[in-house]
């Protein structure tokens, strides 16, 4: 009986493992779809040129923190529960060596304090312990510390550094890009993909202020304002 030539049969075990791992495959983006996208931006640059970041912060550090109170709370709110909190320590030292008890006191009307207040300080400590007391300015660093999750190392990285690695999202950008037909997803994580994809890189941290300023402003999640939208021309959602 002949035997296989060895060569062939390594060929066929490659060819096995290989079959394994699927490539990623990226989303498939229509031209028309790129065309809307980019007519969309022109607009949204026209009606919210001074868009910015609502949370008031005067620092990267108080922005972290800011960001990471922001969760499941208006920034409106955030805004007016920091003044006391930077008021007593406005860096990571000082915030640091604040007692949990008076922390969770500071930050009680932002919703879930005392998970807010314990990661606040465990990030403050590691702030000071590991990065000198600066707030680190990678993606993977921001995200070893306690609480941080992509949203907040997006917004720190792209308002606080002016560093675009991604798309904030939040729940207008959630909702609206949606409406607008630029994803399907429902997770955060795979949103922010796709808006990566789909938008220019210069665009990524003026995108969330503007479609965060329109959402409080004309898009209301319970009573959108259509007939004075300057988006319904290119709002899917819109023409229903």
């Amino acid at each position: 009986m002949t035997k296989k030539p060895v060569a062939k049969v390594a060929r066929k075990k490659v060819a096995r493992k290989t079959a394994k791992k699927p490539a990623v495959r990226k989303r498939r983006i229509s031209p028309a779809l790129r065309n809307r996208a980019a007519r969309i931006l022109w607009t949204l640059d026209e009606t919210y040129p001074d868009s910015r970041c609502s949370l008031d912060h005067r620092s990267a550090f108080e922005l972290l923190i800011a960001t990471m109170l922001s969760a499941q709370c208006t920034d409106a709110r955030v805004n007016i529960v920091t003044v006391d909190l930077f008021r007593r320590a406005r860096t990571p030292r000082k915030l640091a060596d604040v007692p949990i008890e008076e922390l969770e006191v500071l930050v009680k009307s932002t919703g879930f304090f005392r998970n807010k207040a314990k990661n606040i300080k465990a990030t403050s400590e590691r702030i000071v312990g590991e990065f000198a007391g600066k707030v680190p300015r990678t993606m993977d660093e921001l995200l070893s510390l306690p609480g941080v999750a992509r949203k907040t190392a997006n917004c720190v990285l792209g308002t606080a550094f002016d560093d675009p690695v991604g798309v904030v999202v939040d729940t207008h950008v959630t909702r609206i890009a949606t409406l607008l037909g630029l994803t399907k997803e429902k997770d955060a994580v795979k949103i922010e993909k796709d808006l990566v994809e789909l938008l220019p890189q210069d665009h990524w941290i003026r995108f969330t202020h503007q479609i965060i300023d329109h959402g409080r402003a004309v898009c209301i999640a319970r009573r959108p304002q259509c007939q004075e939208c300057a988006l319904a021309d290119e709002c899917p959602s819109a023409k229903r």
